[in-house]
């Protein structure tokens, strides 16, 4: 789904300067409606609490496949059943339209009650004045990683809370380490100058079409982990960027190098690559020994593979002041400023996130589940390799140290400018240091509007 932001982030940009107009008047009354000095736990939406007993009607807005549907129109029963005084009204589309059907929604006053975020999109939303603070809401997150919380509170507030977690890690091939005679690493202690001659060594072994790992220079989440190993992140917090630009160079350094050597492919075998997904990548085709993917993708990679593959932490990890793994956010539940009915929104959300029934129907489908307890109680529902997913993402938990500032607004067009000048890195018309300036410039030039 990564490489499905870039064709909705200009899309969503257009909105919200032609929908402006409309949207105006109904975002500065929900901004008005704030009070600094409610008593914890009261809303701070422009609703007003459901009277016990009264029937009520909310809308669930979400995107994704048919058989994402189905799942949720089953949640839906479910809390319907065990909450007969609300009505859970289902709002949903694919990933293609999901985006400006929000916008459009949002900007005629319309917004969902509850509605599902990603959080490139968050913050613009929430610095609007959209989504409420949850921390203000009868909603439990006592079972919710603390650093996974932080990914969804923006300039203090809790505007969304993680549906489930992902992380992006190497995917390693047993059999090509095996084929190649060459040793699975020690993820707990290898450092980046290793991962680089294990690849080398694998390609050099195997020979001509064989390598060692998959360009991955193209997602800036690499770089976020490789930038928060140094001390640094790819966002600050005040939503400027927060990493000096030779570090960035010396990622894409560290790339070239791999391509030199041949533990990577060349630049026109690299963007053919790309471009076709698990299926056509160098673990899907059995060509390749490692790429950099997220956790949830473990078990499309594999099938593809036709065997089973493992999840290792990324290089550098103890090689630094501190570790740079952190919990990303599938997506986000978070509920409009001017429900008309927080109480009940609040009520779904909270099911969504605590509810062990509801849990064993979600299981992975929106990341694996962010409260731990739910997560524990689904373990044996859970597909083998769903399974090893969840018992990484435990293992590297007392490692993470924290998780990194919400992208800022107009991250949503970060992937597309990061895809276009790694490419221009792998073509060599941009040398690293030229790359990392021109990212700069670039990405500063959306998240600065």
């Amino acid at each position: 789904m990564e490489g499905k932001f870039r064709e909705h982030s200009r899309s969503q940009k257009l909105w919200w300067r032609a929908g402006a107009g409309l949207a105006v008047g109904a975002l500065a009354l929900a901004a008005c409606s704030s009070d600094p000095e409610e008593p914890a736990g009261t809303s701070d939406t422009t609703g007003t609490e459901t009277p016990a007993g009264e029937q009520v009607e909310i809308r669930f807005s979400w995107w994704g496949s048919d058989a994402r549907h189905e799942l949720t129109q089953q949640v839906i029963d479910l809390f319907e059943e065990k909450n007969p005084d609300i009505t859970v009204t289902p709002d949903f589309t694919d990933w293609g339209g999901y985006w400006d059907k929000l916008a459009t929604t949002v900007a005629g006053g319309d917004t969902p009650d509850v509605m599902t975020q990603e959080e490139r999109y968050l913050t613009d939303y929430a610095h609007r004045g959209v989504v409420a603070d949850l921390a203000s809401l009868d909603i439990d997150t006592s079972k919710i990683d603390a650093s996974v919380l932080t990914s969804g509170t923006i300039d203090g507030q809790l505007s969304g809370i993680s549906t489930g977690i992902n992380a992006y890690v190497i995917v390693a091939d047993p059999q090509m380490f095996a084929d190649a005679g060459v040793e699975m690493p020690d993820d707990t202690t290898w450092t980046w100058e290793d991962f680089k001659n294990i690849a080398t060594e694998i390609s050099e072994a195997l020979g001509d079409g064989m390598y060692g790992i998959q360009d991955y220079g193209g997602n800036e989440a690499g770089f976020n982990i490789y930038a928060r190993q140094h001390g640094q992140s790819l966002y600050a917090d005040d939503g400027s960027l927060g990493y000096e630009d030779d570090v960035l160079a010396q990622w894409w350094q560290d790339q070239a190098d791999l391509r030199a050597s041949g533990a990577m492919p060349d630049a026109a075998r690299s963007v053919e690559i790309a471009e076709g997904g698990p299926e056509q990548s160098l673990l899907g085709t059995n060509t390749g020994a490692m790429g950099f993917w997220w956790t949830n993708q473990l078990g499309a990679i594999s099938e593809a593979a036709g065997r089973d593959l493992v999840l290792l932490r990324p290089p550098g990890e103890s090689e630094f002041e501190r570790t740079g793994l952190y919990y990303k956010p599938a997506m986000f539940y978070s509920i409009a400023k001017d429900t008309e009915h927080p109480e009940a929104a609040a009520r779904f959300v909270d099911f969504l996130l605590n509810d062990e029934e509801a849990g064993a129907l979600i299981l992975s489908d929106r990341g694996l589940n962010a409260n731990t307890d739910v997560r524990a109680a689904v373990a044996d529902k859970l597909s083998p390799l769903e399974q090893q997913a969840a018992e990484f993402l435990a293992a590297i938990g007392p490692e993470i140290v924290d998780g990194p500032p919400a992208p800022p607004t107009g991250a949503a067009d970060v992937p597309e400018i990061t895809g276009r000048i790694n490419e221009q890195v792998l073509f060599d018309t941009l040398t690293p240091a030229d790359a990392a300036a021109q990212w700069r410039i670039e990405v500063e030039s959306v998240i600065n509007q």
